[in-house]
């Protein structure tokens, strides 16, 4: 019996080094080691969905320098091909050729060309906002990405301290059972349970390896980096809700959403659009110069003209009409958009302070707590004042809250990046 207990006795203290040592094991690998900032920084300057949508706001940029230019002058000449009296071709001469040459310049009368300048020009406030607004869509999505990643990757380790602990146990508990130490029923019991916990490591794994994608092809790092993420306790404890009210964080979505200027810019746009529109209506001067050797009366001929269409049937009645019905359409989903702003924001925010609440609530030592309670639960494992199954169900009760700790972690921050995503600014760094 005495020498029973020590075998008994060995096992758990190898288990108890086991434990211990897993929350200090560094990994052999060499990885990058990334931070919010880092990521951040590899995103402004590498993300191609970014990058695409800077050039269209500088395709923008050159539809201004198009509106800006006048309209070219046009020069015509013609001349006699073949003169059957002289049989020459291409004559010239003033005795026998004959030629005629003209130049005519387009002159807008509506200044339309002030009004393409204005049009294309609020064209690149609304490229530009499609940019912001993309940035604004992506940077909440890295972030999201991020801190799921990084939390998923703090409970995953809780998975392999269990791994590792349980594959220990199972070992020493076979050898156990040759002997007859021990009954067969708690070899399946330590089984059924590894299995378990090496299925939900598995799910969680695929679940942190989708993130990390993701943050891969955000940042255009190569698919096969391998990365740790970095989040500071201080940048945990800075995020605080209780310093902004909502009424503040509804104004910054008013005055800071890229859509929502983009809504207002559109409307703009369809404005000016009607303008030029009805200054198309109004029909453009030609005034032309023109000289003809001997085909016009007298010889030498030099003539002055102009050229108006007259607007009898075509006042670009159409166009007139489709501007008039942008302008009702952009009116209509700039007040939808701001609804939209206003829920967003409320929702979010009731959501922050609903999680924050619930974080603030708890208490901060508990995962201390629990993780210096493992100690004294071996230590009377060994001492077999504990059975094994109430051992292992202390274990799934430390990972189970291990998980929803993490859980409630990305949770929290997950909310600070989405009033972040809402208000169209950094009011949490």
């Amino acid at each position: 019996m005495v020498h029973l207990s020590q075998k008994f006795s060995s096992l758990l203290s190898l288990l108890t080094l086991l434990f211990i040592a897993s929350t200090t094991s560094a990994q052999t690998e060499t990885k990058i080691q990334l931070s919010l900032s880092d990521v951040e920084k590899r995103f402004v300057q590498n993300n191609y969905q970014l990058i695409a949508q800077q050039y269209q706001t500088d395709q923008a940029y050159a539809d201004v320098i198009t509106a800006r230019l006048f309209d070219n002058p046009e020069i015509s000449y013609e001349n006699l091909l073949y003169n059957p009296e002289t049989k020459r071709f291409l004559g010239t001469s003033r005795a026998y050729g004959q030629y005629q040459a003209s130049l005519s310049q387009m002159i807008k009368l509506a200044r339309n060309r002030n009004k393409n300048i204005q049009l294309a020009t609020t064209g690149v406030k609304l490229a530009e906002y499609q940019y912001f607004d993309l940035m604004r869509t992506l940077r909440f999505n890295l972030r999201s990405a991020f801190y799921k990643t990084f939390y998923d990757q703090q409970s995953a380790k809780v998975y392999e301290e269990q791994l590792n602990s349980l594959k220990l146990l199972l070992t020493a508990n076979e050898q156990q059972l040759k002997l007859g130490n021990v009954a067969l029923k708690d070899i399946i019991r330590i089984k059924s349970l590894l299995y378990t916990i090496q299925g939900e490591y598995n799910s969680i794994m695929n679940d942190i390896e989708d993130s990390k994608t993701e943050i891969k092809l955000m940042t255009n790092l190569s698919a096969n980096a391998d990365f740790d993420l970095i989040v500071s306790t201080e940048e945990e404890q800075r995020y605080l809700l209780s310093k902004h009210v909502y009424s503040n964080l509804l104004d910054s979505a008013r005055n800071n959403r890229a859509d929502l200027q983009l809504a207002k810019t559109e409307v703009s746009y369809a404005a000016q659009n009607l303008r030029l529109q009805k200054a198309n209506a109004i029909p453009d001067i030609e005034l032309s110069l023109s000289y003809d050797l001997k085909g016009s009366y007298p010889d030498n001929y030099t003539g002055i003209g102009i050229k108006l269409p007259i607007p009898l049937f075509n006042r670009n009645q159409g166009e007139v009409k489709k501007a008039r019905i942008a302008i009702q359409v952009g009116e209509n989903q700039l007040q939808q958009q701001e609804a939209i702003l206003e829920n967003e924001v409320y929702n979010s925010y009731t959501s922050a302070l609903r999680t924050e609440n619930l974080y603030q609530a708890l208490d901060k030592n508990f995962n201390t707590d629990f993780g210096k309670m493992i100690t004294e639960v071996i230590r009377n494992f060994k001492n077999r004042n504990i059975s094994l199954i109430e051992f292992m169900d202390f274990y799934d009760s430390y990972k189970t809250s291990t998980i929803q700790m993490n859980s409630l972690k990305y949770e929290r921050m997950h909310a600070k990046e989405e009033i972040n995503f809402v208000t169209g600014s950094n009011i949490f760094k």
